[in-house]
């Protein structure tokens, strides 16, 4: 098929990309001057494994181009997609100005038949504006053309996106009209060759379904944050917990780790979004509220515990940060608990030292002051990063953080301590090893005595 992609950001590229994998015809359309000229040259402006590789193959072979003009974009196109932003606006609702600006330019220029599709995560009911909008435009024109719309939000993992899009666990289509539906069924049925996981229903559903899968996965990470708060008040091990509720098949073990709170495009800015739907609505979102208020907590939890073990006295103290990125796998640090506890930090008057394998220029470029006064030095690894530090303080559980040589990191530290901030590590392994372990909802293991700064 012919597709047009309107929006060059993470759900555009990855859906770009293996749209092209399958052989179907794919332009992007990207408005920003900067990382359109880079994707015309080769370069992949976001960090996800596999893509970079896909772009270059597909790029290369003719399946896939990138173009400023929206015109050129959907002139032979059967299937147009938006997958353009949807930001928190200051009173959490989705901001909507880019999908509708999309849908006037969109209803300026169609000149055939085609299937509009919105990717893009937006409140209930807003594809059927994107179709007012489309339609009442091609009728200023004269055209005797009426433009579908369909909804089909996207599912992806940063850091596991393209093996996401490639085996989908599910693909939601929301239509009004079954050849709308039809026509996604047959551009996806080559990712479900194995098994069928179209889930058919109508526009609302379909908007709707994205924002409570987020909500739910949300909520169940707050729901254990809590339960580890509740463990670290009664000294009981959270993981004990966790393996424990886990093992119920009716829990499973997805999203029940104990860690600083989530962050990242989606979660914050769907639950957010949720809230203000409900308040539009005249409906009290209780758990919702609950869960946001609790990751905003979470995410204070290591400034507080080190606070704590150095008597509130943190003036000259020298941290290090292990992990930047809001998760491993992407270079993404939006909404990032690295971000709060660096904040931190460098107000309490902290020299901090941080290292992650993805972040660290979107890092350098939000913290140029702290970075040009010198209380915040990025590191190339995490043994710089633990040099002549206080205490270690991992924030992202990156796998290059999961095994490193704690004699030679202890050797180097001025105090050992660490801060475990997703519980990844053998609190007692470390405790032998000669640090003072610091988890989440877990017993503070070995001992270190406190110096001056």
């Amino acid at each position: 098929m012919r597709l047009c992609i309107i929006g060059a950001g993470y759900v555009g590229l990855v859906s770009a990309a293996c749209f092209a994998e399958m052989g179907n015809h794919v332009i992007c359309v990207e408005h920003q001057p900067a990382r359109l000229a880079a994707l015309q040259r080769g370069e992949c402006p976001i960090h996800e494994p596999g893509l970079q590789v896909m772009l270059k193959e597909h790029a290369g072979s003719g399946q896939l181009s990138f173009t400023g003009s929206l015109v050129e974009g959907v002139r032979q196109a059967d299937i147009v997609f938006i997958a353009v932003g949807t930001p928190s606006q200051e009173d959490g609702s989705a901001d909507l100005r880019h999908v509708l600006a999309v849908a006037d330019q969109l209803g300026q220029c169609l000149a055939r038949p085609c299937l509009v599709v919105n990717k893009s995560t937006v409140p209930v009911g807003t594809c059927e504006k994107i179709a007012q909008r489309i339609n009442q435009r091609l009728v200023r024109r004269g055209l005797k053309l009426r433009i579908p719309v369909a909804s089909n939000p996207e599912f992806l993992k940063e850091g596991a996106a393209i093996d996401d899009f490639m085996r989908p666990d599910r693909v939601i289509v929301g239509a009004a009209e079954m050849q709308s539906a039809e026509l996604l069924q047959r551009l996806y049925s080559p990712f479900l060759r194995n098994r069928e996981r179209v889930l058919v229903m109508g526009l609302r559903a379909a908007e709707f379904s994205k924002y409570a899968a987020n909500a739910f996965l949300a909520t169940k990470i707050s729901f254990i944050n809590e339960m580890a708060g509740l463990c670290a008040a009664l000294d009981v091990d959270i993981e004990q917990v966790r393996r424990a509720i886990g093992s119920d098949q009716r829990i499973g073990t997805h999203f029940i780790y104990a860690g600083c709170g989530y962050g990242g495009s989606c979660f914050p800015k769907d639950v957010r979004a949720l809230i203000k739907t409900a308040e539009q609505q005249g409906f009290e979102a209780q758990i919702l509220k609950a869960v946001q208020a609790r990751n905003a907590t979470q995410k204070t939890l290591l400034f507080s515990a080190l606070r704590q073990h150095f008597g509130g006295y943190l003036q000259g103290r020298v941290v290090g940060v292990w992990g930047l990125a809001f998760k491993p796998g992407t270079d993404d640090i939006r909404e990032a608990p690295s971000l709060v506890l660096i904040d931190a930090l460098l107000a309490a008057g902290v020299q901090v030292q941080a290292t992650d394998p993805a972040a660290m220029a979107a890092v350098a470029e939000r913290y140029v002051d702290a970075i040009g006064r010198g209380q915040l030095r990025l590191c190339e690894s995490l043994y710089g990063c633990a040099q002549g530090a206080d205490a270690v303080v991992l924030v992202t559980e990156w796998k290059q953080f999961r095994q490193p040589d704690f004699l030679r990191i202890r050797a180097s530290m001025r105090m050992p301590v660490l801060f475990d901030g997703r519980n990844i590590y053998d609190s007692a392994e470390l405790s032998a090893q000669g640090f003072l372990y610091h988890g989440i909802g877990r017993p503070v293991v070995g001992h270190c005595k406190v110096t001056a700064a």
